[in-house]
């Protein structure tokens, strides 16, 4: 006899790139961000340490999970450094997405997309909590992905701003000008970080520091791009006359090549989170570091679960 299936299980909703980025709106990121950085604090949020995996022929697997009452997610990413020359994306993976009840599979978004989005707005969220007001002039180090990611959401949120691009090679710079010409930004290109810019953001992978300059009240440095012991983006006379606030304290210690290199003292580096409960002494030079975690991924997964209704998700 056949038996009637019991409680059958949908499959998961699956979202390409596009579609990732249209569930994933950055005003709505930016506020998820900020329950999250609390709800991380507090305990209610659990992620782990990032588990890197070596591929044998190169490259590397990141697998990064994290829960909460609601959703649990699992973001699985592949950095192969050698696929560039192939002409295949460096960066390949998925986040799923789970009740948090029952386990179920919800959703599997584009991971790159969700690593993008989520990383720019953690940036905007900086902004947002350590400026006194909207910034005038925003200066980007770098042209890659990264930079890409947080001029979308300039544009987004900051519609207008003037946008200044740095890169080591000029030609560089004014391509990603050209390219991105149609956002909402006054987007421009240059050589060097102008002397109005209040908010300079460093966005690259590099092993020696790309912004010296003195630590300055009124200017907000975000350092992105150095994940790694061995990057560091930010010098460390900036870093040592600043005050010091991390996305992460507990990846920070382990993965903010910058902070790692400066010898800084720990016993000073603010979080986020406190940052958003405490706010911020003014007039002191500040500097925001991001190292990224899978609390903020489950922050980008539930606004995913905000835009689309999932049969299995708990209400």
């Amino acid at each position: 006899m056949i038996q009637p299936a019991i409680n059958a299980v949908r499959p998961p909703a699956v979202f390409d790139a596009a579609q990732t980025a249209g569930l994933l709106d950055f005003h709505d990121m930016v506020d998820a961000l900020a329950v999250a950085a609390d709800d991380y604090a507090a305990g209610r949020i659990h992620a782990p340490e990032r588990q890197v995996v070596p591929f044998p022929q190169g490259g590397v697997m990141l697998s990064m999970p994290a829960t909460a009452q609601d959703i649990g997610i699992h973001k699985l990413v592949n950095v192969v450094p050698g696929n560039k020359p192939l002409g295949l994306p460096t960066i390949n993976g998925v986040v799923s997405v789970y009740d948090g009840r029952t386990g179920q599979a919800l959703a599997v978004l584009d991971g790159p997309t969700v690593t993008a989005r989520r990383t720019a707005a953690v940036s905007m969220l900086g902004i947002r909590s350590f400026m006194a007001a909207a910034p005038r002039c925003v200066a980007l180090i770098g042209c890659g992905t990264q930079s890409a990611g947080h001029a979308l959401a300039l544009a987004a949120l900051h519609p207008g701003v003037r946008t200044v691009v740095v890169g080591r090679d000029p030609a560089g710079a004014r391509a990603f000008v050209k390219t991105h010409r149609d956002l909402d930004l006054a987007l421009e290109a240059a050589g060097s970080v102008p002397a109005e810019a209040d908010v300079v953001i460093t966005l690259t992978t590099s092993s020696i520091p790309v912004y010296t300059e003195p630590a300055r009240a009124g200017r907000l440095l975000i350092g992105v791009g150095a994940f790694k012991p061995e990057l560091a983006e930010i010098g460390p006379d900036t870093l040592r006359a600043s005050l010091v606030y991390v996305d992460d304290p507990a990846g920070a210690r382990h993965e903010a090549g910058d902070l790692i290199q400066a010898g800084i003292d720990w016993s000073r580096v603010e979080s986020l989170s406190a940052a958003l409960s405490q706010g911020v002494p003014p007039g002191k030079p500040i500097v925001f570091k991001t190292v990224g975690c899978a609390a903020w991924d489950l922050a980008a997964a539930r606004c995913a679960l905000r835009k689309k209704e999932f049969p299995q998700a708990v209400k």
